[in-house]
């Protein structure tokens, strides 16, 4: 069991520059900066931009899942139709995303496009 040990502790004697632990550190910053803070704000930013290009008549998707059409809009409130009849009050944070169809393109064609722009 010593001679396990015995290396460990000849290795911690020895010492390390600290010099190169300021700069392994430094390198996982950066690392972390770029997997983890960077990609945030890319989608914190889109998001903004998202909300603030909404308009009257936007086919838009809710974070609860559902579907529906942007019929009156005030500063922070809008009034989403969900059906015929069936029309809802939310703060335009609660949109997720907005739905663009052109003609002859189906949802899915949406949602591949916007999957493949995600991933770039």
């Amino acid at each position: 069991m010593l001679g396990f040990i015995a290396p460990l502790a000849q290795d911690s004697q020895t010492g390390s520059n600290p010099l190169s632990l300021l700069l392994f550190l430094g390198l996982m910053f950066v690392v972390f900066y770029f997997l983890m803070i960077r990609p945030q704000q890319k989608r914190a930013r889109a998001q903004r931009e998202l909300l603030q290009g909404l308009e009257v008549g936007d086919e838009v998707l809710t974070v609860g899942g559902m579907f529906g059409t942007i019929r009156t809009m005030e500063d922070d409130e809008l009034t989403v139709e969900l059906g015929p009849g069936i029309e809802i009050r939310m703060v335009k944070s609660a949109i997720a995303r907005r739905l663009v169809f052109d003609e002859g393109q189906d949802e899915t064609d949406v949602d591949e496009e916007e999957q493949a722009g995600e991933q770039t």
